[in-house]
């Protein structure tokens, strides 16, 4: 995998053009560079689920089988955005974790951005593609 140097020191959260808070890069970062480990409360089907209905958190990572990444105390990764057009990827590392992966080169100040994966995201999708393809339409 790409370079070994973690990227983390310069991840920082500042206002979204996407949606809210997002998450910020203060470094160029080359592709396929790892960019931070994915941490936060390991958990189970039946506990994601019961989270997801019961508290509405939508800040859980399938990790896969029967293990998700819970990331809503976190004070950075919670606030990754969804893209059409990612910079990042989610990638399982050598411990069974997972870790943020550059997809491509990112310039420093960039929002970094991952695909959700879900269908339902695609429906209001407000990234900068979507939008541009909704205004191009008649």
């Amino acid at each position: 995998m790409g370079k070994l140097k973690d990227f983390n020191n310069f991840v920082y959260v500042g206002e979204s053009y996407i949606h809210g808070k997002g998450v910020f890069i203060a470094s160029d970062i080359p592709k396929d560079a790892k960019i931070m480990e994915i941490k936060g409360d390991v958990i189970d089907g039946d506990e994601c689920e019961r989270r997801e209905e019961e508290e509405e958190n939508v800040y859980i990572f399938w990790n896969g089988d029967d293990c998700y990444i819970d990331t809503a105390n976190t004070s950075t990764i919670r606030y990754i955005n969804h893209d059409c057009n990612f910079n990042c990827e989610v990638e399982e590392d050598e411990n069974d974790g997972l870790i943020l992966v550059a997809a491509r080169d990112i310039k420093r100040g960039e929002e970094l951005t991952i695909d959700y994966g879900y269908e339902d995201i695609y429906d209001d999708c407000g990234c900068s593609s979507c939008i541009s393809e909704e205004e191009l339409s008649p």
